[in-house]
């Protein structure tokens, strides 16, 4: 069986090396902190993330972990390099961590006499691996891209929570390939690496550069429409988003799938990917206006929000926030809705009670004292005189009447998911986004006006 190296054993990396492993390659990870390889010699999960550490604990005897990248080049005939590449000031995406690897990388081939492939799966701009990526490997090694050295761009598309299952159920793998030769490598091991038989797309470096961010931009607009529709849903009485994108996402060109009215997009890759594809039409002249406005409608989403709760009958004194990672299943906390929600109600002179069954310790190390933070979803409802459900974690979609006990009428909890229901909540007031609350809230405003 084929060795493998991978250079990053982050919250993607450790659940790559976990997967390959199971399907019987060795495997030796590779990464800067010392804590995620020792983790790995030890049989531990480095990162937290579902199924990682059953993966690890069952196939662990195929995977090792080092801090030296050239040993494991050397001793491997195929590396993956899945690093960090952070948004810079302009909003693309900066190769620094890249190339640091692929020189590493380089060095560990360049007394190698049979063949490496090297496969990037870092998301990059379009341009990069057949550009400065390439450069800088071919320099470390010693050669040139062809016969004894091949290429790859070969990003995953997966989701924080579902990493390992996404990875072995892939809708389908994208090539970039130096040559057919490399791509006919890297498609045989994408065949033995995952569970069903996923399309294979191969084509040249700057087409699969420009597909990973497409995918995801393509997604974000879905988004944001969809929010976009809620929002509008808003304003007009007797008006539902859910019934009105469940109708429209019967239509075969458009679909279900991420097309449900609730708050922003969030995460590490929706909101950076949307913003670099606007800056790479700006660089190259082109236009995406449709970025451009994706990203504004989601930036405009925390307000919706606020108004409702500036607008409920009695104004709260404490708001409760249930959920504080951007999505269920995960602790992460990058472009957290909830946790930008914390932040702008603070501002506005709210108290603030916090609760979340992962998130906690991340949010805490930006939250710091500006909030008070709850032990369960009970303890934050029973502490505030309003609650915002911000991420749908399924346990919040669980909560019983005896929660919301001692809560009377003037009680109101915002869902922007929808999951809660009036006779889970007793007696307390449920308030959905997308089903006409502002158009009601206006009349009232009219009719007081009137009254006075």
């Amino acid at each position: 069986m084929t060795k493998v190296s991978i250079i990053g054993l982050g919250k993607l990396g450790s659940p790559m090396a976990a997967v390959y492993a199971s399907k019987g390659f060795d495997v030796i990870g590779v990464d800067k902190n010392p804590v995620y390889v020792e983790a790995i010699n030890n049989g531990q999960a480095p990162v937290d993330e579902p199924q990682l550490q059953e993966f690890i604990s069952a196939h662990g005897d195929r995977l090792t972990a080092t801090l030296d990248v050239e040993e494991a080049v050397k001793k491997t005939s195929i590396t993956f390099i899945i690093v960090p590449t952070p948004s810079g000031p302009d909003g693309t995406f900066t190769n620094k961590y890249v190339l640091e690897a692929i020189k590493d990388v380089g060095h560990g081939i360049k007394g190698k006499s049979d063949y490496h492939l090297v496969v990037v799966t870092s998301t990059v701009m379009p341009g990069s691996t057949g550009g400065e990526i390439r450069h800088a490997l071919e320099t470390a090694s010693g050669k040139s891209v062809g016969d004894k050295l091949g290429l790859c761009y070969s990003p995953e598309f997966i989701a924080l929570g579902s990493v390992i299952r996404d990875m072995l159920h892939p809708d389908f793998f994208l090539v970039g390939e130096s040559d057919k030769k490399a791509g006919d490598l890297l498609e045989s091991i994408y065949k033995k690496a995952c569970n069903n038989a996923p399309r294979i797309e191969r084509m040249g470096f700057v087409n699969a550069e420009l597909t990973k961010i497409s995918v995801n931009t393509y997604v974000t607009t879905k988004i944001s429409y969809a929010n976009m529709l809620s929002e509008m849903c808003d304003y007009l009485e007797g008006a539902d988003v859910d019934v009105v994108t469940k109708a429209i996402g019967c239509d075969s060109r458009i679909g279900h799938k991420y097309l449900r009215g609730a708050v922003a997009y969030g995460g590490p890759c929706f909101p950076r990917d949307n913003v670099a594809f606007g800056r790479l039409a700006k660089q190259i002249k082109a236009n995406a206006d449709i970025a451009i406005a994706t990203d504004t409608i989601n930036k405009g989403q925390k307000n919706r929000v606020l108004k409702m709760i500036a607008l409920l009958d009695k104004q709260p004194k404490k708001v409760g926030i249930l959920g504080l990672s951007y999505k269920p299943g995960t602790p992460v906390i990058e472009e957290s809705q909830g946790i930008d929600l914390a932040i702008a109600l603070t501002k506005a002179g709210y108290k603030v009670v916090v609760y979340d069954p992962m998130a906690m310790a991340p949010a805490k190390s930006v939250l710091n004292d500006t909030v008070e933070y709850a032990s369960s979803a009970e303890d934050c409802l029973k502490q505030c005189d309003s609650a915002v459900l911000m991420t749908a974690w399924p346990e919040f979609a669980e909560l019983t009447p005896n929660v919301f006990s001692g809560k009377g009428e003037e009680f109101a909890i915002i869902d922007c998911w929808r999951v809660l229901t009036q006779d889970k909540i007793g007696r307390a007031k449920l308030i959905y986004l997308g089903t006409g609350f502002l158009a009601a809230s206006a009349e009232k405003q009219v009719a007081d006006a009137i009254a006075s």
